[in-house]
């Protein structure tokens, strides 16, 4: 066959298209670059406890190369946000949809050349509504304290009292009722919705009481109202043009930790106790290079706070080799080495919560070697430094692990009668019930009546509120 046949015979051919030229990438900064929240030109946390270097430190853990997720504000409040626009954008082109004319939000950080300052105050009304608050049952608190109108509060006790005298949940019930404006105005004025200063306040206070009185679930339930803390709504610039969270810091703290608790997620808190961290390295910088001695050792017991509780909550994940590892970055300090020791020993690593140890022979240290020895069942010679320490100070905590150590030794009848004791000296903190009643479980069989006879008895002592958990009930 020729040519010409096979070339008749031939169907029709793809014809390669030519090969298209691409435009190179543009040199673009996202969330994700280093250099995007430029706190000091020369600090990057390694650690928490870390001491700012001249120089950064490249840390895969540190929250200054972690991503950061996008800011989002409170569902209904702050600025709206910008019309969704799916079709892209070309310099000088305009967008097919309406565009809002609110303002985005602008990133706390950005240059206040940038920023466009507040033409209202920011208003916290969300945080004012009382469908967000749950009622508060008191099923759970014995009927001793609950039938007792003596010892009851009356509606006008202002709420610092309630908190000095331990009645938590009336302290929680008066800090909603202040904030949802349920309450006597004449006594809880109910705040402005742009006083973020009392509002915080009061809702600090009530979220702090619910875990005090075994509410924490509840807790976190309400704390999601307060939605993204590092949204740019809780941020504002002063008239020094520094950048400033309206937020306290200890709310914002516990914020963390019952936001960890509400979606089941520790990691979520160790990434949030982190950026809390870089935040606290930054104001750390700025104290100590305008030698600000007060603020210096502020941040610095912050930021030593931070390192524990990023070891706690490593711990709570059953992280226990990565909380050790953690544990050995943490700097000495006075005032860590007991939380450190306590982890240590939680961890199960006696010397190393002997190695918290300075040999200064301090009140704190004996407890410590005190504890050390009871880890290592060494019950005798731990009894031994407890009757020594009860010698030097009248703490309930000594005389409740001296009763431990002699119900390990086999006498327990002492054990119980030395909490008894402290019961009718007038002493009634959760961990003394709790051992007490648990005595009372070991010695008999019909509990239950000595139980009920002791929440009697120190609903008869103390104003302070007790829940049916601190006597097994």
């Amino acid at each position: 066959m020729d040519a010409s046949q096979s070339s008749g015979q031939k169907g029709h051919t793809r014809t390669r298209s030519a090969v298209k030229a691409t435009r190179p990438r543009s040199s673009t900064k996202g969330p994700l670059d280093a250099d995007e929240i430029p706190i000091t030109p020369n600090v990057a946390l390694n650690h928490p406890l870390a001491v700012p270097a001249p120089s950064p430190v490249s840390n895969p853990l540190s929250p200054n190369l972690a991503p950061q997720h996008p800011r989002m504000l409170p569902y209904g409040h702050g600025p709206p946000p910008r019309s969704p626009g799916p079709h892209p954008r070309t310099p000088g082109a305009t967008s097919p949809l309406p565009r809002s004319p609110a303002h985005s939000p602008v990133p706390p950080n950005t240059p206040g050349a940038l920023r466009r300052g507040p033409t209202r105050p920011k208003d916290f009304a969300y945080l004012l509504r009382p469908e967000i608050y749950h009622p508060l049952t008191p099923l759970n608190v014995p009927p001793a304290f609950r039938n007792n109108q003596a010892k009851q509060p009356s509606p006008d006790t202002p709420i610092p009292d309630l908190l000095a005298r331990g009645q938590f949940r009336a302290a929680a019930i008066a800090a909603t009722q202040a904030l949802t404006g349920t309450g006597d105005p004449n006594v809880l004025p109910q705040p402005d919705p742009t006083d973020h200063v009392r509002i915080f306040d009061l809702l600090y206070t009530r979220l702090a009481c619910l875990t005090l009185i075994d509410s924490t679930s509840l807790a976190a339930q309400e704390v999601k109202a307060l939605g993204d803390l590092n949204s740019a709504f809780y941020f504002e610039e002063t008239p020094s043009g520094n950048v400033v969270h309206l937020v306290p810091w200890e709310l914002r703290v516990l914020n963390i930790r019952l936001s960890a608790v509400g979606f089941g997620d520790l990691r979520r808190a160790i990434m949030s106790f982190y950026e809390l961290a870089r935040e606290a390295r930054g104001n750390l910088a700025e104290a100590m290079a305008t030698h600000d001695n007060s603020a210096r050792e502020l941040w610095k017991e912050r930021l030593g706070d931070l390192g524990v509780r990023v070891a706690g909550a490593l711990v709570e994940m059953k992280d226990l080799e990565g909380a050790a590892e953690h544990l050995k970055g943490l700097r000495d300090g006075e005032k860590m080495g007991m939380s450190r020791a306590l982890l240590w020993l939680h961890l199960g690593d006696v010397e190393a919560a002997r190695g918290c140890v300075s040999g200064e022979n301090t009140v704190a240290e004996k407890v410590v070697l005190a504890l050390c020895d009871m880890a290592d069942a060494d019950y005798g010679s731990a009894l031994r430094k407890w009757e020594g320490l009860r010698e030097e100070t009248d703490d309930e905590m000594v005389g409740v692990n001296m009763a431990v150590c002699l119900l390990y030794l086999g006498r327990m009848q002492e054990g119980r009668a030395l909490l008894e004791e402290l019961v009718s000296a007038g002493r009634a903190s959760h961990t003394l019930l709790f051992n007490l009643t648990t005595m009372y479980e070991l010695c008999t069989e019909r509990s239950r009546g000595l139980k009920v006879k002791l929440t009697e008895k120190v609903a008869g002592m103390t104003e302070e509120e007790r829940t049916n958990a601190d006597f097994k009930l």
